[in-house]
């Protein structure tokens, strides 16, 4: 259910409080809607709940983890994201943007585990140490689990930040010395979701938010936990260099000529054919680049284990793409082919239609001396 405390200002009194205009809203509420892939009435839908709905109290807690998520959200594409959905709606408690510190932090936290116990969203940034009893990652005098444990007690949902929290990332690489765990190995029994990525799109973490706030549930899933409207599509599919693959050009290293022609990266390690994101449509940082469009290949970190899945710059074997089951060699022997194929066909083509006209103006000029 949606808090309906009415001393919290809804989202859009916030907005008008900061010196939004109402177009700015229906814009952030338009631009929201076309990324969780709704149709125009959503639009509609969002702001009416953004304009009645008091704010969603949030417990944002961090643990292994370099921030890179909360970076990556205030870095969003609208201002409306990080100065409403983070400002307003999380300083509640997170570690990183909180003015409290020591014991006043710690009893905001537990302030709002109480006063609003099955009613505000944890967001967890940052995998959980378990080795040690956790002594790799203690806050205020309790370990990282210890404090997740308690504060998923009473939300009514959970959302985990990035690959840290949904797959451990690389604190969970081999040999994972701090038992790094992502959290869904250590929550049970709450509606969760993971938002994966080193970071995820700011976007994409603003949607995850908006729906849950709009709807009152979380978006429909993949099989992995990942919200479909995100995730249900391949990099590759997306890449803008995705011509060059089906055309059999690549970079054969990052310093080649085709590097500079921007050809694909497939084969100087690229896992975009393996990889489901968002990055090749909405990109980072209001839209500037991703690392494809950089000249770097994607390198999975939406994807479980993507640190243990091989050399990052090594060309995979094969993957299910063109062709069926071939891999880049074989794509670029056979686009050439079907090349040649082509240039015959037309040369053949071509010559047919030259003798077909060559008789006819010879058969013309035969008529023409009849006629004489």
């Amino acid at each position: 259910m949606v808090p309906t405390d009415t001393k919290r200002p809804t989202y859009y009194e916030e907005l008008k409080e900061r010196g939004y205009s109402r177009r700015d809203f229906m814009k952030f509420c338009t631009m929201m809607a076309a990324y969780l892939g709704l149709e125009a009435s959503g639009t509609a839908q969002i702001a009416k709940t953004l304009s009645k709905t008091s704010r969603v109290p949030v417990i944002w807690l961090h643990f292994q983890e370099c921030t890179c998520c909360s970076e990556s959200f205030i870095r969003s594409s609208h201002p409306i994201v990080a100065d409403i959905i983070l400002d307003k709606l999380s300083l509640d408690y997170t570690e990183t943007l909180m003015a409290a510190s020591g014991h006043q932090a710690e009893a905001a936290r537990e302030k709002t585990m109480k006063d609003y116990y099955g009613e505000y969203v944890l967001c967890v940034e940052g995998s959980v140490p378990t080795a040690e009893n956790g002594a790799y990652c203690c806050i205020g005098g309790k370990s990282a689990e210890q404090i997740l444990q308690e504060a998923a007690a009473g939300a009514k949902a959970v959302i985990a930040w990035g690959s840290c929290a949904s797959n451990g990332c690389v604190q969970s690489a081999k040999p994972n010395p701090t038992s790094a765990t992502p959290i869904h190995k250590l929550i049970s029994g709450k509606p969760l979701i993971k938002v994966p990525g080193c970071p995820p799109i700011g976007e994409v973490m603003a949607g995850v938010l908006v729906h849950i706030i709009t709807f009152g549930t979380l978006p429909e899933l993949d099989r992995v936990g990942r919200p479909k409207a995100f995730y249900s599509k391949r990099v590759h599919d997306s890449c803008y260099r995705r011509p060059f693959y089906d055309a059999g050009l690549f970079v054969e290293t990052f310093d080649d000529e085709n590097a500079k022609k921007g050809y694909c990266l497939y084969k100087v390690g690229c896992k975009g054919p393996m990889t489901y994101n968002s990055c090749g449509i909405m990109r980072w940082n209001a839209g500037v680049s991703y690392p494809i469009q950089s000249g770097h290949g994607c390198f999975g970190c939406s994807e479980e284990n993507f640190w243990d899945n091989g050399p990052l710059y090594r060309q995979q074997a094969s993957f299910p793409g063109f062709g069926i089951e071939s891999n880049a060699d074989k794509v670029g022997m056979a686009a050439a082919g079907i090349t040649a194929a082509g240039v015959a066909a037309h040369a053949i083509v071509t010559n047919i239609q030259k003798k077909k006209l060559i008789a006819n103006v010879i058969n013309e000029g035969k008529e023409s001396e009849k006629e004489l």
